[in-house]
């Protein structure tokens, strides 16, 4: 659900372009925005604290046999929030499971990967090494 929950409303639509039609659904909640406190610790392990409020947009659907999908995602996007909640209902299917993991959330959790590493390379760059600047004196 993470993986749906980050990818966008394009790649979503792209990777079901070529998965078998996805069955019909019904809005039961949504898709709503709405704000989330978001808590923070000093130190990782010091006092919770109010950090801030981040946007979040939740949808529930429902498939005809009353199989439920949920989504909460940051951010505004009702589309995505709708979709990946379909998407999670449907992947609740058994027949459908394996079509929808190889198609649509493996590919996207590969894509999340990859942009996961290329930012983690990005910010290796940058790195300072404090034992090097002392060996420098």
């Amino acid at each position: 659900m993470s993986i749906l929950a980050r990818a966008s409303v394009e790649d979503m639509e792209a990777r079901l372009a070529d998965t078998p039609a996805l069955p019909p659904h019904r809005v039961i909640r949504g898709p709503e925005i709405g704000l989330t406190m978001l808590r923070g610790r000093a130190g990782g392990d010091g006092a919770a604290f109010n950090l801030g409020e981040a946007t979040v947009t939740r949808c529930s659907v429902s498939l005809p046999d009353g199989t439920l999908g949920h989504c909460w995602r940051l951010g505004r996007d009702r589309r995505a929030a709708e979709l990946a909640a379909w998407l999670d209902a449907a992947l609740q299917q058994d027949a459908l499971r394996p079509a929808l993991l190889d198609a649509v959330v493996e590919p996207l959790r590969e894509g999340q990967a990859g942009a996961a590493a290329l930012t983690a390379r990005r910010a290796a760059a940058t790195e300072v090494r404090f034992a090097t600047l002392q060996a420098m004196r």
